[in-house]
């Protein structure tokens, strides 16, 4: 097997360049709807549903990855309200 072969059998694993940073547009939006009194209170909400959530020491591992992707959308979200309030300042 050729090793370019071998790779396409794992390339689903690394991330996409394309999808790792998204545009300033989109940043900027996430900030924008994210930094109003209403955002910032369903940011709470799902920062206390899925961030805050415990699971006990007896999950399952699909559980643990359910929530592990849950928190991962959260952080992801959070991390783009950032981005694009330093955008708007600057």
């Amino acid at each position: 097997m050729t090793r370019d072969r071998e790779r396409a059998g794992w390339s689903w694993f690394e991330p996409d360049p394309a999808r790792e940073r998204p545009s300033r547009d989109v940043a900027e939006a996430f900030a924008r709807c994210f930094r109003t009194p209403a955002g910032e209170q369903v940011l709470a909400y799902l920062c206390r549903t899925f961030l805050d959530r415990r699971v006990p020491p007896t999950a399952s591992d699909s559980v643990l990855r359910h929530v592990e992707g849950q928190r991962s959308v959260v952080a992801h979200i959070r991390s783009l309200v950032e981005q694009g309030a330093l955008i708007r300042k600057s």
